[in-house]
């Protein structure tokens, strides 16, 4: 089968152990990013199997439409980026490992970096150093201070233990069934969403993006949160209201973010606000991104294209397409 991989900014891919699921078959990998309709139809006019890695690029109906040969979208997770009703009507399958045991240890170490990175001021005290001034400032400690998880999901539930591990008191905001699996693994639960963000020094947001989240985050949660407090976010940006952050960062509440997700991804304008704010720590989308991670979610992801190839598609997300084949 011709099979493309999209995004694969590194050439990546190809270097796994999980690559050899492949061999075989036509693969071919871009690692630039295009999301333009006709330079997109143009790569994949004949590819029958599409790769995606996670939310890189936008599969909606325009492109699809185009895609007469495609016959199977293969990713891991959530899927908002792609146009499912399209992709059954097109007879399109898409499978797509929703890994619901498996947390991303990647995306919790980095988060947990981030936080240290934001409170001992790391990028900045390095940068003073280079700069031959030394010291640049004083940090916080994270010791008995109250770290915030909104979302108690897997990955927020192993950070929580970084949390405690680190001395901290771990308040939680969740859904009804989140929260309670949270107290059951010893944790506080807050009242309200307001109150949770008005309590917490640290905030860390750990939800999936889908319509009942997008902008669960508020202007005014921000606004409620602490002179000293940060915030944190590995998740998706949309779940924070549109440009909230920004502008409660230059009031001041919280002082300090530290953000891998933005709005338009990848992001090569320096000028975007939160690369030119002095208490702000920013990654590019790097939480999942590791040598070891991406084995991990590729083998599943080249799994899907192995099932599909012997008559045995899995993980369909769309199973009308099967009950017309």
């Amino acid at each position: 089968m011709k099979i493309t991989i999209l995004d694969d900014y590194f050439d990546t891919l190809r270097t796994l152990p999980s690559f050899a699921k492949l061999r075989g078959h036509d693969v071919t990998i871009w690692t630039d990013h295009v999301q333009k309709v006709d330079r997109l139809a143009e790569r994949l006019k004949e590819t029958e199997v599409l790769v995606l890695i996670r939310e890189r690029t936008e599969i909606r109906a325009p492109l699809l439409r185009r895609l007469d040969t495609l016959r199977l979208i293969s990713q891991r997770s959530v899927y908002p980026h792609i146009d499912i009703d399209t992709c059954t009507e097109r007879r399109v399958i898409v499978s797509s490992d929703l890994h619901a045991g498996t947390p991303s240890y990647a995306t919790a170490e980095l988060t947990w970096g981030l936080v240290l990175a934001a409170m001992r001021q790391i990028p900045q005290q390095m940068q003073s150093l280079r700069a031959g001034t030394w010291q640049m400032g004083v940090g916080h400690t994270l010791r008995n201070k109250t770290f915030g998880v909104h979302g108690y999901g897997r990955i927020g539930s192993v950070v929580a233990g970084y949390a405690n591990a680190f001395g901290m008191n771990v308040l939680v905001w969740a859904r009804d069934a989140s929260r309670m699996r949270a107290q059951a693994d010893g944790y506080a639960v807050a009242a309200s969403q307001s109150a949770f963000y008005e309590a917490c020094d640290v905030v860390s947001l750990h939800m999936r993006l889908v319509p009942a989240t997008r902008h669960i985050v508020t202007a005014a949660n921000l606004a409620s949160m602490k002179d000293t407090s940060l915030l944190v976010n590995t998740s998706r940006a949309p779940l924070i209201e549109p440009n909230a952050l920004v502008q409660a960062l230059r009031a001041g509440r919280p002082m300090m973010a530290a953000v891998d997700v933005f709005e338009d991804e990848p992001v090569h304008e320096t000028t975007h606000p939160l690369l030119n704010m002095e208490h702000v720590v920013c990654t590019p989308h790097i939480g999942y991104v590791t040598t070891e991670e991406y084995d991990l979610q590729f083998s599943d992801v080249f799994d899907q294209i192995v099932a599909y190839a012997n008559g045995h598609p899995i993980n369909v997300v769309n199973p009308a397409v099967l009950e017309r084949a």
